[in-house]
């Protein structure tokens, strides 16, 4: 299907070649903007939920792994910062078919998210438009974040930063209001409320370590997307420079804007009177007297959305061009038009993507969870490949090549290992809780289907460079 088509390699079309166009500023805001979507500003309800305050604890803990992770990708993005990243990573340090594997599930693993993106964006719209069919609101959300990403890589950059400066204003405009009512009692008559709340009602861990253990699954999936950061090293600027500012700056930016919120949060409202059914947002702003607050909320809720919907054709429309470079996909994909967009993979992306406006037509009650229990599995699965890529390329260089290096791996092997270790403990929760279970069925048949499909057609990568 794919190895034996002459056009896998044969295709040279008018452009060939990502352009630079993505500054700092572009790629900061996009890496703290892939991480800071709904997830945040309603599913953190549940996690607080399960794990009271010491939810802020599960979140140091999962964004230290992310930065050792990212330190992973970014020792070697800068070392080759290519298109594809760390599907082009695992394919030249793991084989072949691991490069293979990554590639494609990173691709679908988007493509689902995507899909319940759109779904939510149609949830929310539906507060506002009540009789209005869901599917036109993802479809409509499909069609103007596929017009974006079309245009130009520069477009799309732009409209990620402005988006992400949303929702960080929300995050900072909550905060701000929130220190003064715990510290001076704004809206409460003058009384500041302190952060006892913290602690007195059942302990600042009232649900013991198993309350940790099992929001921390929640805590990773908000984290997804933080690595869409390697994959613009092929259309950065400067990735030398640029990668490095970036990825130093997500793990500070995510204690900020994750433990920073909720501990002002929590501080305000004990743990146990938060309910799962509406945002913390939404009770924090009411507490300072905005009436409008739920509507606030639902505006930045649908930014963000498309936000990550944007992001995630982006990512997977970058992937597939890789792949196709590598001769494991068709060459046609491959190639970029003239403005230097690879403007015929993000078309199939975008094809495939009008499934989840079929599913919000036929099952609008059930799309949301079918496509978000899979990508878990798969974000997990991406960031342990990250770590193995990164593992065997620092076993690749010699001590010459390795003083070389301008960014590497904090107290190497040893985080590398540990991050390895987190890992797999989140997949064995995942594993042992009954409501993610679900997931574990799902993304390992996926996988070895893809295997099947590899040995059957016989993918081998051509390494064409994907450099600009």
């Amino acid at each position: 299907m794919l190895a034996g088509n002459p056009l896998l390699h044969g295709e040279t079309a008018q452009g060939s070649l990502l352009k630079r166009e993505l500054s700092e500023r572009h790629i900061r805001l996009m890496a703290l903007g892939a991480c800071i979507g709904a997830g945040l500003f309603f599913g953190s309800a549940k996690a607080i939920a399960l794990a009271g305050p010491s939810i802020m604890l599960s979140c140091i803990v999962g964004g230290l792994a992310i930065l050792v992770i990212m330190r992973a990708l970014g020792e070697m993005a800068v070392y080759n910062p290519v298109a594809g990243s760390f599907s082009r990573y695992a394919q030249d340090y793991l084989g072949p078919l691991a490069g293979f594997l990554v590639g494609w599930n990173y691709w679908f693993l988007w493509l689902v998210t995507c899909m319940a993106e759109i779904t939510a964006i149609a949830v929310y719209m539906g507060i506002w438009f009540q009789n209005v069919p869901r599917w036109i609101w993802a479809m409509a959300a499909l069609a103007s974040m596929s017009t974006i990403n079309l245009i130009a890589v520069k477009t799309f950059g732009e409209f990620e930063f402005w988006f992400a400066l949303i929702k960080i204003f929300t995050i900072i405009a909550m905060m701000i209001g929130g220190i003064s009512i715990i510290a001076f009692g704004f809206g409460n008559n003058g009384v500041a409320l302190g952060i006892t709340n913290l602690w007195v009602h059942g302990g600042f861990m009232p649900n013991g370590v198993t309350g940790v253990l099992m929001s921390l699954q929640m805590v990773m999936f908000a984290y997804l997307g933080v690595e869409m950061i390697g994959l613009t090293a092929g259309e950065a600027k400067n990735p030398q420079r640029i990668i490095p500012n970036a990825i130093g700056s997500v793990f500070w930016r995510i204690l900020l804007f994750y433990v920073g919120a909720l501990f002002v949060i929590l501080s305000i409202y004990p743990w146990n009177e938060i309910s799962t059914q509406s945002s913390p947002f939404v009770m924090t702003f009411e507490r300072l007297g905005i009436k409008t607050a739920a509507g606030i909320i639902n505006f930045v809720v649908i930014t963000a959305a498309l936000s990550s919907c944007s992001g995630g054709i982006f990512s997977t429309g970058r992937m597939l061009y890789s792949l196709a470079q590598n001769g494991q996909a068709p060459a046609t994909f491959g190639t970029t038009s003239s403005n230097g967009v690879p403007r015929k993979a993000l078309l199939l992306s975008i094809f495939m993507l009008l499934l989840g406006v079929l599913l919000n037509y036929m099952v609008p009650e059930k799309v949301f969870l079918w496509v978000t229990s899979i990508a878990t599995f798969s974000a997990i699965w991406t960031w342990l490949m990250i770590l193995l890529s990164q593992l065997k390329f620092r076993k690749s260089l010699n001590a010459v090549e390795v003083d070389c290096l301008k960014y590497r791996m904090w107290l190497y092997p040893i985080s590398s290992y540990m991050a390895l270790a987190f890992l797999i403990l989140v997949l064995g929760l995942m594993a042992y809780f009954p409501d993610t279970r679900v997931a574990l069925y799902v993304g390992p048949v996926f996988l070895v289907l893809l295997m099947v499909l590899f040995y059957a057609f016989k993918l081998k990568p051509t390494n064409a460079s994907v450099l600009a």
